[in-house]
């Protein structure tokens, strides 16, 4: 049972729940419902002159899940399936309560970048991240699972912030590397907040003029990060470079091979996979296979072996997902197979074979559509 109440702003404490959402003039949600308080929150809301606030205790009756919406298998079928499917690898989960608080923190950091909370609030929101990551003992994403938020910025923030972890981790860093690489993949585009907004939100692609200003979104952001003691030199460096390319075809300083830092080359993986597919004024979003495979072209722009971690690291086609092959059969995914995450191992739902699509020369002409 949820029990709301009024308090005054001067008593507000982290840890209490707001019970209703805070806006901003441009009618921006900078704080949702039902949100765990944090410090920068409520330092935030002080800026804001707000005087007090409704919170809530308790919990809502909890609906029954929904029915599950895979299809259900026949018996023999059903009990084939069970003996060829081969767990998916542990996947990062991220709960609704710290999608919200992670979401309103990256927008306190892009509204306030000289705030002296900056780099506190960029490592709280890390730590949800990390955790995330930890708590399931995750080496791989679902990508078709990450949704952090629906404003762009900041739900592109979160997305390669929590992949550019996962691949640092398959990649061998260490658990300060991994963790600083989540800040830095959380600041990438903090830059974006020096364009201007008719640059940042116009409906329609950009013009050469346009896309030029845009372009200095990665040099705004090292300026933005160079004065904080407190951030390491590859965070900075991360944010800076994460859109240079290996054959030097990239921005802003147009550098080359092992010129490129480690952390820049990480996010750029994740950076440009997220970007694919997500939907903007301006484009369609492309699916997640179309996305995986235009990456999997770019090997003379992407560090090779940072592309070979981030393919290591997602999964495409969880264990139980149906899909449909090319050959006019419906199947469900068994397994999915490392170093080829177009092609798992499936069972088809009508003739009970189990296409090994990565492996098997037989199935060498049969794609998932």
């Amino acid at each position: 049972m949820i029990k709301r109440k009024y308090v005054p702003l001067r008593i507000v404490q982290p840890g209490m729940m707001i019970d209703q959402a805070i806006i901003d003039r441009a009618g921006r949600v900078l704080i949702a419902r039902r949100t765990r308080l944090e410090d920068f929150h409520i330092d935030a809301l002080k800026k804001m002159g707000v005087t007090g606030i409704y919170t809530c205790e308790g919990t809502e009756d909890v609906k029954p899940a929904e029915a599950d919406q895979t299809q259900q298998l026949p018996e023999p079928l059903q009990k084939k399936y069970d003996q060829v499917k081969v767990k998916d690898p542990a996947k990062v989960q991220i709960s609704e309560s710290v999608r919200s608080r992670v979401a309103q923190g990256v927008q306190y950091l892009y509204q306030d970048t000289q705030s002296a909370d900056f780099t506190n609030a960029s490592r709280s929101i890390t730590d949800d991240l990390l955790k995330a990551i930890e708590d399931n003992d995750a080496v791989a994403v679902d990508i078709g699972a990450l949704k952090v938020s629906d404003e762009y910025t900041f739900k592109h923030s979160v997305d390669v912030a929590t992949m550019s972890m996962i691949v640092a981790r398959k990649y061998g860093l260490n658990d300060r590397q991994v963790y600083e690489i989540g800040i830095a993949g959380l600041l990438h585009d903090i830059g974006k907040s020096k364009i201007p907004n008719e640059i940042l939100n116009k409906a329609a692609r950009l013009t050469d003029e346009e896309f030029a200003i845009m372009k200095q979104h990665s040099v705004y952001g090292y300026r933005i990060l160079q004065p904080k003691e407190d951030l390491s030199t590859e965070i900075k460096l991360g944010v800076l470079q994460h859109h240079e390319k290996m054959n030097g075809k990239g921005y802003p300083m147009g550098v080359t091979g092992d010129k490129i830092d480690l952390f820049a080359s990480l996010i750029s993986v994740s950076d440009i996979y997220d970007a694919l597919v997500t939907e903007r004024p301006y484009k369609k979003p492309f699916s997640p296979r179309d996305a995986v495979e235009m990456i999997m072209s770019m090997t003379e722009e992407l560090d090779i072996n940072v592309m070979r971690c981030f393919l290591e690291s997602v999964i495409l086609y969880p264990v139980g997902t149906d899909v449909a092959l090319s050959n006019g059969e419906t199947a469900r995914v068994v397994e999915n197979i490392p170093n080829a995450v177009l092609r798992p191992k499936v069972l088809g739902l009508t003739t009970g074979r189990v296409y090994d699509l990565a492996n098997d020369v037989k199935c060498a002409n049969i794609i998932i559509l």
